[in-house]
């Protein structure tokens, strides 16, 4: 084969995810993969369990694999927890080098630093590897930041979500400076986005959307709109997703302090969903009242796609997200009156807010095209991409590629 007929041929590319959800990084990953399919390039994704971004792949024409692998969490800084590490990591190590014989790709993506494995098979089998990360914990110990940071040293391209999560990478690890390319995520919107209400007749609807956790200060939004009212300002909030498994405490908390607070009849708790677009066309603003650092901020630029007006911590990657838009407030983050005092602002100055957020709508869906993030992430596992002709040893055939149970 020539070298150009070895550049013009698509690329096989293996795709590594440490879940099967539809948060925010999960339709990253999503745009990620339709961007290679949309160049012609043969995509597989490996997974530890399945869930429901598995149809989303299948769908899209990715073969999907099962494949144990570790994933870091803050919660496996016990002896118990390294244990399960460690045997999980012998799993993964064996299962992961098998997948890498059998698709012999031209390229190994992996889309977040919490599979630090990956990276290390990847060198091991000489494939060229690109980490995208999505996390900025920049609130953590230096020495957790350190060991996150590590197994980026063995990957070909780094791509950060931000310039915030590229100089967290800087910060905690200087031997990564300079090796981080920014690509904004970027974040299909509605179709048409549904006009808001001309007038708040019953109230303020406010939507937050998005994992139930004290870091991301949803009951910081609760206590935000218990103040609204004792101010004389009516006001509804719905809340759209679901607890981090192994935090439903936290959970069981917010209900309890809802009631505490006599909201029940005005505080709603709808669960996951994976389409979150109805939710945002029947509220009138959108809170994302983060406490800890964000890398970026999907939510926050799905309210602005929306034309819902926003109050946003004005804190790390959302404030890059969010920057620039008249309908955005920015707050301190755990701050429940700024964030009272934002809504309150919103309810009473309706219409300014209302017109502004219509206009942002339009920027934002130049801004944050997925299109231009699709060439973006395309060009850049292209390039690191091993060109040269290797032994033609067919793709697996898709009924062979995806088990039917994980292990």
């Amino acid at each position: 084969m020539t070298s150009i007929d070895a550049a013009a041929r698509a690329l096989r590319v293996l795709v590594v995810h440490p879940a099967a959800d539809l948060y925010g990084s999960d339709r990253v990953l999503l745009e990620s993969v339709q961007a290679l399919l949309d160049r012609g390039d043969q995509v597989a994704v490996a997974l530890p369990r399945p869930g429901p971004l598995v149809d989303q792949l299948r769908g899209r024409g990715a073969l999907v694999e099962f494949c144990p692998t570790p994933v870091l969490r803050k919660s496996l800084l016990s002896p118990a927890g390294l244990l399960g590490l460690a045997v999980e990591a012998s799993r993964g190590l064996y299962r992961g080098a098998a997948l890498l014989r059998r698709y012999r790709p031209d390229a190994l993506y992996v889309s977040t630093v919490t599979i630090p494995l990956w990276p290390l098979l990847g060198r091991l089998a000489r494939v060229p590897t690109i980490t995208h990360v999505h996390e900025a914990e920049r609130h953590d110990a230096r020495p957790l930041r350190v060991a996150l940071a590590l197994p980026l040293l063995l990957a070909h391209r780094i791509i950060a979500n931000s310039l915030f999560t590229a100089s967290t990478l800087e910060e905690s690890l200087p031997a990564l400076r300079g090796r981080a390319r920014v690509l904004y995520n970027g974040v299909q919107g509605p179709a048409a986005p549904e006009p808001a209400r001309t007038s708040l007749d019953g109230g303020l609807r406010v939507v937050y959307v998005g994992r139930l956790s004290h870091r991301k200060g949803v009951d910081v939004a609760v206590e935000a709109v218990a103040q609204l009212r004792r101010r004389g300002v009516p006001a509804t909030l719905d809340l759209v997703g679901d607890v981090v498994p192994g935090k439903e405490d936290f959970g069981r908390k917010l209900h309890e302090r809802v009631a505490e607070l006599g909201l029940a009849a005005d505080v709603t708790f709808h669960g996951f969903h994976p389409n979150m677009w109805s939710f945002l066309a029947a509220a009138d603003v959108a809170v994302v009242p983060a406490r800890l650092n964000e890398s970026f901020g999907n939510t926050a630029v799905e309210a602005v796609l929306a034309a819902r007006p926003l109050v946003v911590s004005g804190t790390s990657g959302l404030r890059e997200a969010a920057a620039g838009f008249a309908s955005v407030q920015f707050t301190p983050p755990g701050d429940v009156a700024a964030v009272a005092d934002a809504l309150e602002r919103v309810a009473r100055d309706w219409d300014t807010f209302r017109a502004a957020a219509a206009l942002d709508a339009a920027a934002a869906v130049e801004r944050h095209a997925p299109a231009t993030y699709r060439r973006g992430i395309a060009g850049f596992i292209t390039a690191a991409a091993r060109r040269e002709a290797r032994d033609q040893v067919p793709w697996p055939a898709l009924e062979a590629a995806v088990p039917g149970t994980a292990e």
